[in-house]
């Protein structure tokens, strides 16, 4: 049986306690590739073409856990690859956090470093941290690009929500 890509991708990333950081790069910008490498687990997603530079700086943002989509790709990737639940329901997948959890996990999926979401829902940053990592851990989540994926695809997170004042 032939292995795909992204599920060499996903394989490998379960394997440790400490899972590498995945940036996968193409020489196509397609959307499908982009949608199966963010699910599978990559950190990112960058054209071969990528200066030496912002390859670099891909990397270090990788290492810091950041995730690596422009913005266009996301709205492009979301809207077109993303099933849309019923606004207002929380989906069953997300059923296991608590509200300020389901808080978070917003505004993390709206692209929200840890500064502003403690800002928005007046907490330390530390402790957005610990709600990151309680979320990530009862999900069965490798990282915030998973999470983006997983808030967008339950509808948790809809394109334009970033313009949207917090919760």
């Amino acid at each position: 049986m032939r292995l795909t890509w992204w599920a060499a991708i996903r394989d490998w990333l379960i394997r440790g306690p400490d899972p590498p950081r995945v940036i996968v790069l193409m020489v196509f910008d397609s959307d499908v590739f982009v949608y199966r490498a963010m699910k599978a687990g990559a950190s990112g997603f960058l054209l071969k073409d990528v200066r030496r530079g912002q390859l670099a700086d891909a990397i270090r943002t990788a290492v810091a856990g950041d995730t690596l989509l422009a913005p266009a790709i996301t709205r492009r990737l979301i809207e077109r690859f993303c099933r849309q639940p019923a606004p207002g329901q929380t989906p069953a997948q997300l059923a296991c956090l608590t509200s300020r959890e389901l808080q978070v996990l917003r505004l993390v999926g709206q692209g929200q470093p840890n500064s502003a979401i403690g800002s928005a829902l007046f907490i330390a940053e530390t402790t957005v941290k610990t709600h990151v990592a309680h979320i990530l851990t009862k999900l069965g989540l490798a990282d915030r690009a998973q999470a983006v994926v997983l808030a967008y695809e339950t509808g948790l997170v809809r394109p334009g929500d970033a313009s949207d004042p917090p919760p």
